[in-house]
């Protein structure tokens, strides 16, 4: 028998797309009215449709309504951008296209958050410190156990092992205007063998700057130092049993003023150098009261700044040196007066190429009539270039006129320059190369003294280190040291190599 057939359903097959159909979003005509600025995306060829499940596929966007009490006011309607250029072709002219705009492209929140520029990296194993009030504070202590093949740095020296404990503070104002800033650091090394070379050491430097106007800035300087004579020194008698210890302590004041890109520093300076006695191995004690002097000096510096970052500058500086003695030891009057004039210049590469370089010629005069004059070529200099971020290379060089009770030596005139390397082969392993050179030029009369060989010592140093950070907090460290120093007097040559390991605590 055959059924009667029956009229077709008025429900819409889930096959069949249908604009009445709740699960197919609006594709066609203007957005809804009661909502004016809802979004209804054009149609995406290849991306809208059914699947073979029967749900829809498109990439539409979700229509964007307003929510019960959602305070942002409701923008106008977006307006509809300008029709497509007609385009040519051989039929004619293809008729104009109209794009309706999308939401995103008229309408941004009020209340969107504002994009901020990404912070800068920073050193994950940086010393962070401690805030105490409006100063940051940075304690460290390093320790370090070694071997040192020639600690008397004598020809043929026997070695010692040494422990070295080495603690560090560090702190900085954190203030909105003028600066201060206080730099502690000490050590003391123990010789296992040779207990008369054991070295106190303690340094304190603080600094200050007082911005007085944009224009004119004054800088206060004050230091202490303690340490001991250096091994090896000739200005130490036969037999001592314990290097003698002395501190130099003193102040310093500049006064900078600026005149558009011409700027002008005078500075004024004071320090104290004093020794206590040597003892001996026998039970006495050799006086240094001749050793100790006064120093008074000061410094005008012009400096203009000839292109951004680039300031050349010509200085003139001078210091009196006085005794507490008259006569020395040897009966010289040591009293001097110096004079240093020098040119150089202060640069600021991009924060790439930083630091200052100068060359000059030093004079120093003696109240001795039988003490020659010490002069000679001077150069200084302090740069640091950061080729790469994983490496940094320093420069560093320096010239000084030291005080010596040598018999017929007006004075010692001491040239050094160094070189550091410093390369991140990981972000927690850091190598570092140096290398430095030396010379010791002992200015005397050979006439003043029958037999007298003007000392001339050239020094050689070289390094290699390598830390390893663990975190902020530990680093681990292993170095070694070659030092050499040749001379032109008998005994004063020596070879030493130094062996080290240590571990940085700090916070």
């Amino acid at each position: 028998m055959i059924a009667a057939a029956r009229a077709q359903s008025t429900t819409a097959s889930p096959f069949q797309p249908s604009l009445t159909d709740p699960r197919n979003a609006q594709r066609f005509g203007p957005p809804d009215a009661a909502v004016p600025w809802k979004i209804v995306p054009p149609p995406s060829p290849g991306k809208t449709g059914f699947n073979s499940t029967g749900k829809i596929a498109t990439s539409a966007k979700k229509k964007v309504t307003k929510r019960p009490g959602d305070p942002r006011p409701v923008p106008p309607p977006p307006p509809p951008l300008p029709a497509a250029p007609q385009v040519a072709s051989g039929h004619g002219s293809a008729p104009p296209i109209k794009v309706r705009a999308t939401y995103a492209d008229v309408y941004k929140p009020l209340d969107a958050p504002v994009r901020r520029p990404a912070p800068l990296l920073t050193d994950p194993y940086e010393q962070l410190g401690v805030r105490v009030f409006n100063f940051i504070v940075k304690p460290s202590v390093d320790i370090v156990r070694g071997y040192d093949t020639n600690p008397g740095h004598v020809p043929g020296g026997p070695g010692s092992g040494f422990t070295a404990i080495e603690p560090t503070v560090k702190i900085l104002s954190d203030w909105s205007r003028h600066e201060y800033g206080l730099d502690l650091r000490g050590s003391y090394s123990d010789y296992d063998k040779q207990s008369s070379l054991n070295r106190p050491l303690f340094e304190a430097k603080s600094h200050s700057r007082i911005d007085v106007s944009r224009e004119t800035i004054i800088n206060t300087e004050s230091r202490y130092f303690l340490s001991t004579d250096y091994p090896g020194s000739p200005n130490l008698p036969v037999g001592f049993a314990k290097l003698p210890i002395f501190e130099s302590f003193g102040s310093a004041a500049s006064l900078t003023q600026r005149f558009n890109r011409l700027e002008v520093m005078a500075k004024a300076s004071t320090e104290r150098t004093r020794y206590q006695d040597t003892p001996l191995v026998d039970g006495t004690n050799s006086s240094n009261k001749d050793r100790d002097f006064n120093q008074y000096g000061g410094a005008v510096r012009v400096s203009y700044e000839t292109l951004p970052g680039v300031k050349p500058f010509v200085e003139v500086a001078g210091d009196v040196r006085k005794h507490d003695l008259q006569f020395d030891r040897d009966g010289l009057q040591r009293d001097s007066q110096g004079l240093t004039p020098r040119i150089g210049t202060t640069f600021d590469l991009a924060r790439r190429l930083t630091g200052e370089v100068s060359v000059g010629y030093l004079v120093r005069k003696f109240e001795d009539p039988t003490l020659v004059d010490l002069k000679g070529i001077v150069g200084d200099a302090s740069v640091i270039w950061k080729a790469t971020g994983l490496t940094t290379a320093t420069l560093t060089a320096t010239s000084r006129a030291e005080e010596t009770v040598v018999a017929g030596v007006s004075g010692v005139l001491r040239r050094d320059v160094g070189v550091q390397i410093d390369h991140a082969l990981r972000r927690w392993l850091i190598w570092t190369g140096r290398a430095g050179y030396g010379t010791d030029d002992y200015v005397g009369d050979p006439c003043a003294c029958n037999g007298f060989i003007e000392r001339k010592d050239k020094r050689v140093s070289l390094g290699s280190a390598i830390t390893y950070k663990l975190n902020r907090d530990v680093w681990l460290k292993g170095e070694y040291i070659f030092d050499h120093r040749d001379s032109n007097v008998e005994g004063g040559s020596y070879t030493a190599h130094v062996f080290l390991v240590g571990l940085k605590l700090q916070r």
